[in-house]
């Protein structure tokens, strides 16, 4: 009787033995990955901070000298130099020596002291969208902010009539690392894991050896599961070492369960390397093998959450998000990891991911067309 899986662990002993003997494609499996996670970490920052910008005082008194100080203590804005005209502000703005430019004029203080509206202007530089919306987020935050307690002085108050007092949950500090390494790993783990098998047919095909496995009494489900399994160890491994180097060299402090954890990469491993297999099966060469695999980054960056809010993306980039392995580990990874869910609270996307790895597998061997017999 013929078994669905022959041949499994001859392939599989064969491809732990390719791999380990070409350290040269571990090292570029390991390494890249390790180098873009620090990078990653350090360079994907959306909190917006020290902005260059240019100052205009030409009221020059205490009252004007404590509102620049306002601007400048909130951290956003960072004062570069005093210019002289406003000409001059205009032109350090569009030569990008700064991004904002913050004008006090000569009667700011003679306002201010007669109960008038005193106007500060704020020039922003609007090309770069994410420092231009902090930029005048700030501002309006520190204008209202000295309204308030001018007008509770004014009317004798020590207390504001509504207080927010907000509190913010699973990441505290707010910051950016929290938030992108967790969907880093899942875009190298993608880049790495998919390039890996997607060569692996191709290679066998390139080298004229496809055709002894043809001629081989393995079966096609058995010869699929051996490529794959060896680089799913490697997977993990590198994994692993991913989630180490979040943890201990960016601090980002991991909520939840290391086994759910160990369990949602273990389906997205096997997700991964099956879409790779599907790619071998159907590129004629390396070059096809690169230029698919290549092609999956762009959409996996902009339509699975890495980066942008899915909630905000129009209905038909949704669903493509929705085809994406990474939307489903990248959602499982900040609630295990930032907000400490269970496998329990988000087994949908668990289940998705997995049935995403088996159906991928299925049709890699079916659509390797082995003639047995």
């Amino acid at each position: 009787m013929k078994t669905p899986f022959r041949g499994f662990t001859a392939i599989l002993l064969k491809e732990f033995l390719v791999a380990l003997r070409d350290p040269l494609t571990l090292f570029f499996m390991f390494f890249p990955a390790l180098i873009q996670m620090v990078a990653f970490g350090y360079a994907l920052d959306t909190d917006v901070k020290h902005i260059p910008t240019a100052l205009l005082n030409e009221d020059r008194t205490v009252e004007s000298r404590r509102i620049v100080d306002e601007f400048v203590n909130t951290g956003t804005f960072r004062v570069i130099g005093e210019v002289a005209s406003v000409s001059e502000l205009a032109r350090m703005i569009r030569t990008g020596k700064a991004f904002a430019g913050l004008q006090i004029p000569p009667d700011f203080t003679r306002d201010l002291r007669a109960g008038r509206p005193a106007q500060v202007q704020l020039l922003i530089d609007g090309s770069n969208s994410s420092v231009a919306g902090s930029a005048l987020n700030t501002a309006v935050a520190v204008a209202l902010r000295e309204s308030v307690v001018r007008m509770m002085g004014e009317l004798g108050r020590r207390d504001i009539p509504v207080e927010v007092r907000p509190q913010m949950l699973y990441n505290p500090a707010m910051l950016s690392a929290n938030f992108f390494l967790p969907g880093v790993i899942g875009l190298v783990t993608q880049i790495a894991m998919v390039f890996a098998t997607a060569m692996s047919i191709v290679r066998e095909r390139e080298r004229g050896t496809l055709d002894q496995l043809l001629v081989s009494p393995m079966s096609r489900w058995g010869l699929m599961l051996g490529k794959l399994t060896p680089y799913l160890c490697i997977g993990g491994v590198m994994v692993a070492s991913l989630v180490a180097v979040m943890r201990w060299l960016f601090q980002v402090p991991i909520h939840g369960s290391l086994l759910a954890l160990a369990v949602a990469m273990l389906a997205y491993l096997f997700t991964l390397l099956s879409l790779g297999l599907l790619i071998s099966t159907q590129a004629q060469n390396q070059m096809q093998a690169i230029q698919m695999t290549v092609g999956l980054i762009l959409p996996t960056v902009f339509f699975s959450g890495f980066i942008f809010p899915r909630d905000t993306m129009p209905w038909i980039f949704q669903r493509l998000g929705d085809v994406l392995p990474a939307t489903y580990f990248i959602e499982l990874a900040h609630a295990i990891i930032l907000r400490g869910a269970s496998l329990t609270e988000f087994w949908p996307h668990l289940v998705i991911l997995g049935g995403m790895g088996i159906g991928i597998f299925v049709l890699c061997a079916l659509q390797f067309r082995k003639r047995i017999g």
